[in-house]
């Protein structure tokens, strides 16, 4: 199992037990009484997230159809794809449109944090072939075109375009980090109080300007 926390204390909601330990005859009892699929823990988890985190891909089917939020994100910004390390449940919650190169408040990807949890190597190399795809799917929509880079079809032109991908890779990672950064610096000062610094700066800007 690869499970980023504790467990053990979901008894206060009975869907989350329930999903946590696989039991797929109670999760679908509690559903069709009436239980919200997207019922959260203290620690912002949904269902999806425990069942994910545990390898409970019929859980994860169940909850999908009973209109689980698959694209919730928990305190932390993980996704339910940022706690797999399974790799049928990986398949499972990218064909539902889970994307593999999101960024958490960390600004981790699934594959960053599979990596650090020392997840088995085959799900490593499928969600390293998921990023490529993506990666590739990114550059035909409007990035860089790789296919026009093709002047000879050499040793040095495999460099240039492997380059290329570990760049534009790299420049999501940086746009990541600071989007990170900016969220925890509002966090941590206020919304209010770095709206009145914007506000500072813009002015004393102006002062400047007219001082010359």
């Amino acid at each position: 199992m690869y499970v980023l926390v504790d467990d053990s204390s979901q008894s206060g909601e009975p869907l989350l037990q329930a999903c946590a330990d696989g039991n797929v005859v109670h999760a679908k009892r509690l559903l069709h009484a009436g239980w919200d699929a997207n019922v959260r823990d203290h620690r912002g988890r949904t269902a999806l997230h425990l069942a994910t985190a545990h390898g409970h891909l019929e859980i994860c089917r169940l909850l999908h159809k009973f209109g689980a939020d698959m694209q919730a994100t928990d305190c932390q910004g993980n996704t339910a794809l940022h706690q797999c390390g399974h790799m049928n449940i990986v398949q499972f919650l990218v064909s539902s449109g889970l994307s593999v190169d999101i960024c958490n408040h960390k600004g981790a990807t699934p594959l960053v944090l599979a990596r650090r949890r020392g997840v088995n190597k085959d799900t490593i190399n499928f969600l390293e072939y998921l990023e490529e795809q993506e990666l590739k799917t990114f550059n035909h929509a409007g990035g860089l075109k790789l296919d026009t880079l093709h002047t000879f079809e050499d040793d040095s032109s495999t460099e240039r375009r492997s380059f290329l991908r570990h760049s534009q890779r790299s420049n999501r990672e940086v746009l990541c980090s600071l989007r990170t950064t900016w969220h925890d610096f509002v966090e941590d000062l206020g919304f209010w109080r770095v709206l009145m610094l914007l506000v500072m700066i813009a002015l004393l800007s102006l002062e400047h300007r007219k001082g010359r």
